[in-house]
Formats: structure tokens, C-alpha cells, sequence
């Protein structure tokens, strides 16, 4: 009976270790998608303005570019309070819910910043494309893809939740808290647009 007890035992550790050693193999809760995104939108913001700049000096009249910048600022600040909102809410559905329940969550956050970005990527595209007001040539080439931000933005977090999984209260609050970190922030628009 002994002999069985101590075989199990051993068997239990040898899975509990294999176990471990998978996590630790799994994708790592790597964040930095979060400063990839941040500088994707605020790449945008010059090239916008450079393109408005180019259609004032075509026609001679500022108020183009005054009148652009001001409407971009506008988009802006709707993308900014939206980027704001969105790492707020990830952290609270991983810190509050269960494991399936905080997946339904930042999916629902996640496709909710998602048609923020297409719609800001719509204006921004329309604004600056080669048809498109007063017929300036060339388009303006941007690195900003909505689906493709949007789908790496939810992976990390998934593996995020993962890892907050295997944490304990303060270090998952650490970890979580990194996210709205300044250094994740967008730049207001008012620096940008100079």
C-alpha cells in the first residue's frame, strides 16, 4: 500500500513540475504591444499635418491647415480618452473576474477600441488620400492597422491574464498597474500638432 502511495506521490510532483515548466515556456506577458500602439497613433498625427500643410501652401490659405488641425485634434482626443479608458478597463477585468469571465470582458473592450481605431484610421485616410480634398498628389502611408492592432493588443492581454493568473494579490497589482504607466500614455495632441 505504502509502494502506491509513494508512486502516486512521485507521479503528482513529476506532472506538477512538466506543469510549471509549460508555463514558464508559455508566451510571456509581454506588454510592450502597448508602447507599439501608442507610437502607431501618434505617428499619424505629423504625417496629417505635413499633408495639410501641403494643400495650405497649394491653395495659399492657412485656414486649411488651421481648420484640419483643429477636426484632428478632435479625432484625437476621442482616440486618447478611448486609449485611456481601454487599459483601465483590461486591468480591471483581469484583477476582478474570473479567468472566463475576464476573457468576455477584454474581448468586449478590445472590439469596442477596435472601432474606435478603424474609425479614426477612416478619417485619417480619407482625409489624406490622393482623390481626396483639393487633390493634392500622393498618399500618405500610414502604419496603422486597426485588425492588426487591435488582435496583438488582445493577445498580450490574454497572456497577461494568464500570467496574472499565477500571481498573488499585490505582485498581480504591480504587474497590471505597469499598464497605465506614463510611459503608455499618448502624447497630447498640443505637443504633437507643433
Amino acid at each position: 500500500m505504502k509502494r502506491y502511495n509513494l508512486l502516486i506521490v512521485l507521479l503528482l510532483l513529476i506532472f506538477n513540475v512538466t506543469t510549471a515548466q509549460k508555463k514558464k515556456n508559455s508566451p510571456a506577458a509581454d506588454l510592450s504591444v502597448l508602447k507599439e500602439t501608442k507610437t502607431k497613433i501618434e505617428n499619424t498625427v505629423p504625417l496629417v499635418i505635413k499633408h495639410l500643410q501641403a494643400i495650405a501652401d497649394k491653395e495659399g490659405d492657412n485656414n486649411i491647415l488651421n481648420n484640419g488641425k483643429t477636426a484632428l485634434g478632435k479625432e484625437y482626443g476621442i482616440l486618447e480618452s478611448e486609449w485611456f479608458l481601454y487599459r483601465n478597463n483590461m486591468k480591471n477585468c483581469i484583477l476582478n473576474n474570473s479567468s472566463k469571465k475576464a476573457k468576455k470582458c477584454m474581448e468586449y473592450h478590445t472590439q469596442y477600441l477596435r472601432n474606435t481605431f478603424i474609425n479614426y484610421n477612416n478619417y485619417i485616410s480619407n482625409l489624406t488620400r490622393k482623390n481626396g480634398y483639393l487633390g493634392v498628389e500622393g498618399d500618405t502611408k500610414f502604419d496603422f492597422k486597426p485588425a492588426d492592432i487591435a488582435t496583438k493588443l488582445s493577445e498580450a492581454y490574454s497572456n497577461a491574464n494568464d500570467a496574472a493568473g499565477r500571481m498573488k494579490g499585490d505582485q498581480k497589482k504591480e504587474f497590471l498597474g505597469q499598464t497605465m504607466s506614463d510611459d503608455n500614455k499618448l502624447t497630447p495632441y498640443s505637443q504633437l500638432a507643433q
